[in-house]
């Protein structure tokens, strides 16, 4: 592994680039939570219906997918930290945009701009901390994903606050963008790493595709049922009479908290723990949910149960699915690309399959849909288990001794 500078193989400047992106990753979880809590005004503002502005998703999925697809080739070829602080650049700029766009359109282009954004802070910082860390990601991976997770948490209830202490909703969004320039400093005052050439990765000679796709196929799976039990378990649960309007809102709470919690506990088990044995206990507590969900029946306490356990075992998922890609082949900027649109795609995919099957077979149809996921990502893992070792004993000499 090269770096843009001597000082960086150092432990000290190693905490500070860990450090530095952590701060980066709770202003995206700030920054990703901000909209709900703004949307009634956001639609007032551009005079538009809840239905007419929820275009902003959609905008800002699309940017997200383009941003993903296109910052592993910047970051390959372009100095990390600048391109990092030129879109928290964009990414303040937009903010401070969005309460001032009385035009639907311009409000939807604002939204685009921003999931572009988002998207390279969010490839660059998983990138980035692979390249300075290697081998020892693990707790530093779970550790990045727990703060997004903290800012996620934090924004509803920021916003909220500033929206009630400055009476209005362009503070909350200005507000957000003046955190950014913390992370600016810290960017700008440290030096860029640089993506491991292929042949500096530990003996491995070319990018393993073959094993990228399968893992690409975990992202899509993992995130995409995350996503969807965050989305709609609260019409699942008012659907089937489990909770009211206000309970089932605690529902989604409980999984985000939950999630949260995971990655918090997951620091260091990720020292102790492989990362195909961490996903297999994963999956396997999943399973267990699942099948729990199924068999006990409309039970409002079981959704409880099933709401935390869900999020839990979700918690290690996305940063040990990075562990594992680091073992096993050179992480680009464009590899880590590769898994953050099978990401996005199946986030803008599997809801929308749920969302069907709601409207015919009810709402069985998201566990079904979700036990589909796991069982479909168990046995990706295993295959990557067993293409990465038929990998790894074809690299051996024909003559080891025994």
């Amino acid at each position: 592994m090269t770096s843009t500078s001597p000082a960086l193989g150092s432990l000290p400047s190693k905490r500070r680039l860990s450090a530095a992106y952590f701060f980066v990753f709770i202003i995206l979880g700030l920054t990703s939570g901000i909209v709900g809590p703004t949307l009634p005004t956001l639609a007032a503002h551009t005079h538009a219906t809840l239905g007419q502005i929820s275009i902003i998703f959609t905008a800002q999925s699309i940017g997200y997918l383009l941003g993903s697809a296109g910052s592993g080739h910047w970051l390959d070829r372009w100095p990390a930290h600048p391109l990092l602080l030129g879109m928290l650049i964009v990414l303040a700029g937009a903010l401070i945009a969005a309460p001032f766009a009385n035009l639907l359109l311009v409000l939807a282009l604002v939204f685009f701009i921003m999931g572009i954004a988002q998207s390279t802070v969010d490839v660059g910082g998983n990138a980035l901390l692979v390249w300075v860390h290697g081998h020892g990601v693990g707790p530093y991976m779970n550790a990045l994903h727990f703060f997004f997770g903290v800012g996620a948490l934090l924004s509803p209830i920021l916003v909220v606050a500033l929206i009630n202490l400055a009476d209005g909703m362009a503070w909350a969004y200005i507000s957000l963008s003046i955190l950014v320039l913390p992370a600016l400093l810290l960017l700008r005052r440290l030096p860029s790493p640089s993506s491991p050439a292929p042949t500096q990765a530990s003996g491995r000679t070319s990018p393993q595709n073959h094993l990228a796709l399968l893992i690409s196929i975990m992202f899509f799976l993992f995130v995409g049922a995350e996503l969807s039990f965050a989305g709609w378990i609260y019409t699942y649960a008012i659907e089937l009479h489990l909770a009211n309007a206000v309970t089932a809102g605690y529902l989604t709470s409980l999984f985000w908290g939950a999630l949260t919690l995971g990655r918090l506990l997951s620091i260091p088990l990720a020292n102790r723990i492989s990362p195909q044995r961490l996903l297999l206990l994963d999956i396997s507590g999943q399973i267990i949910i699942l099948l729990l969900m199924l068999s006990a029946g409309p039970r409002g306490g079981i959704v409880w149960v099933v709401s935390f356990g869900f999020g839990f075992t979700m918690a290690s998922i996305f940063p040990t699915l990075m562990s594992l890609a680091e073992r096993n082949m050179p992480i680009s900027g464009r590899t880590t690309s590769w898994f953050l649109v099978s990401a996005s795609l199946g986030v803008m995919t599997m809801p929308w399959v749920i969302g069907q099957l709601f409207e015919q077979v009810g709402p069985q149809g998201l566990v079904w849909v979700l036990t589909g996921a796991v069982l479909a990502a168990a046995l990706t893992l295993g295959l990557f288990n067993l293409v990465s070792r038929r990998q790894a004993a074809s690299v051996l000499p024909q003559n080891t001794p025994s």
